[in-house]
């Protein structure tokens, strides 16, 4: 399934959570990110995200498609992570 990932957390958790949403997503703004998951790797980024979240404070917003193809994506301004690259 296709993924974005939105996260907002305190500064001192927000190293680790870059560093996390890096491990499953394509990284393409700041705290945002898309990529394909399959379920389990989707339920294993959200356990991961929750050890180092505090669950009162700190936020991980999660939208699912079926396909990435389903999704229309515009950018308006500076486009901070070209779709060029390779990982």
């Amino acid at each position: 399934m296709y993924v974005i990932a939105v996260y907002d957390v305190a500064s001192e958790r927000t190293g680790k959570m870059l560093r996390l949403c890096r491990q499953y997503l394509h990284w393409i703004q700041n705290s945002v990110f898309e990529g394909e998951l399959s379920a389990v790797r989707l339920k294993e980024l959200e356990f991961e995200a929750e050890q180092i979240m505090d669950l009162s404070y700190d936020s991980l917003i999660i939208f699912t498609n079926t396909h990435v193809h389903r999704v229309e994506k515009r950018i308006v301004g500076v486009n901070k992570q070209p779709i060029d690259q390779f990982l």
